[in-house]
């Protein structure tokens, strides 16, 4: 738990906050800049197209990350009736968000891949930590966010593939309710032992450490 984190090591608990802050902000930051990219304003008329990070915490979901371990950032407002691509439009905004992250963490990997070649990959040093942590973080972030489930960024794609008239009814349903599925899901995942999500992030944790 970061809170437990922050009485056992306050230096370990604030590169984990600077790496959320700054994983958080290219994300969100980026979903701004698709939209912009696109033909809508929204995002950048509401201050989101930037990477100051106040402009994309949300408080709340910051408390919640810090004492429970399950967080959020401030979504970006976007209106898809503004993007030049009405069919396309909204999962390529949507997906801009999880490929930010695989960029930042390709680019970690690669940092600490050359120095692993050098064999100055010392877990004593901070840059050395904030590197890890930062991989891990963008790719956790990522792969959590490409659940096709709403609010999440992969419930975008989904409904791409599920645009025809005859899916309509699964559509409005997981418009609807997907946020309460998606609670239901991370709940019992938490506190019924069953521990999916976090078997799968620490599956992929370890497959990338293996390849540093």
């Amino acid at each position: 738990m970061p809170f437990e984190m922050l009485l056992q090591s306050p230096l370990g608990f604030f590169v984990w906050i600077g790496v959320i802050l700054i994983a958080l902000t290219v994300h969100e930051f980026s979903h701004a800049l698709a939209a912009y990219s696109l033909g809508d304003t929204t995002a950048k008329d509401a201050g989101r197209l930037t990477l100051n990070p106040l402009s994309h915490i949300d408080w709340v979901g910051l408390l919640a990350l810090i004492f429970i371990g399950i967080g959020w950032g401030k979504p970006v407002p976007f209106n898809p009736y503004n993007l030049r691509n009405q069919k396309w439009g909204p999962a390529i905004v949507a997906l801009a968000g999880p490929s930010a992250n695989l960029i930042m963490a390709s680019l970690c990997f690669g940092v600490l891949k050359f120095f692993s070649a050098f064999g100055i990959l010392s877990a004593a040093n901070l840059l050395i930590q904030f590197l890890f942590v930062l991989l891990f973080i963008d790719i956790i972030l990522m792969l959590f966010n490409l659940i096709p489930i709403p609010p999440l960024d992969g419930s975008k794609l989904l409904f791409v593939a599920l645009s025809a008239p005859k899916h309509a009814k699964i559509r409005y349903f997981l418009e609807t309710r997907g946020t309460i599925i998606l609670l239901l899901i991370i709940l019992a995942d938490s506190f019924l032992g069953i521990h999916t999500l976090s078997r799968v992030f620490n599956w992929v944790m370890i497959k990338i450490s293996a390849l540093i």
